[in-house]
């Protein structure tokens, strides 16, 4: 999801209860706080030797602990009044994925892309989820397991790359 698209989804549906699925009826706590709000470009080079770079939007999601036991979410409102104050010091990329960083003591810490919203009644429900780990040089570095032999890998000098 892009940026805009989430802005748009929490200012079209002002004072609903934020809430953020992590997993599968897995819940970010209400005691949680939009702590950052980044920025950030990546810049690569992928095993292959082929550079890359793109930007993106991520947002920090804490869970504080001295609110445990809170019933009360944050409101789309107080989001969309801490996005603007971000956008009045440093512009957001609008046109960037979002991503949400997030973990607590039953799940790592990751950056969460966005998988859709729901609207249940004067809630609106962020989907989240993990995403895999791709080798981005996979057409010439991961060999099929037919081309992998017994006596070589497919990160052997062979393949030129890992």
């Amino acid at each position: 999801m892009k940026t805009k698209e989430f802005l748009n989804i929490i200012e079209s549906n002002l004072d609903k209860h934020l809430i953020f699925e992590y997993a599968p009826a897995k819940w970010v706590g209400a005691n949680y706080h939009i702590t950052e709000v980044k920025n950030t470009t990546i810049n690569y080079v992928d095993c292959g030797g082929k550079a890359d770079a793109w930007q993106e939007t991520v947002v920090q999601l804490w869970e504080d602990q001295m609110g445990i036991g809170k019933r009360k979410y944050l409101k789309t409102k107080k989001a969309v009044e801490i996005f603007n104050r971000v956008n009045s010091i440093n512009p957001l990329l609008v046109e960037t994925e979002i991503k949400f960083e997030y973990g607590n003591d039953e799940f790592h810490t990751a950056q969460l892309e966005t998988s859709g919203f729901e609207i249940r009644e004067d809630k609106l429900i962020i989907k989240l989820h993990s995403s895999e780990t791709l080798c981005k040089a996979r057409e010439i570095c991961a060999p099929t397991k037919k081309e992998v032999t017994e006596k070589e890998s497919c990160c052997s000098p062979a393949y030129g790359c890992c």
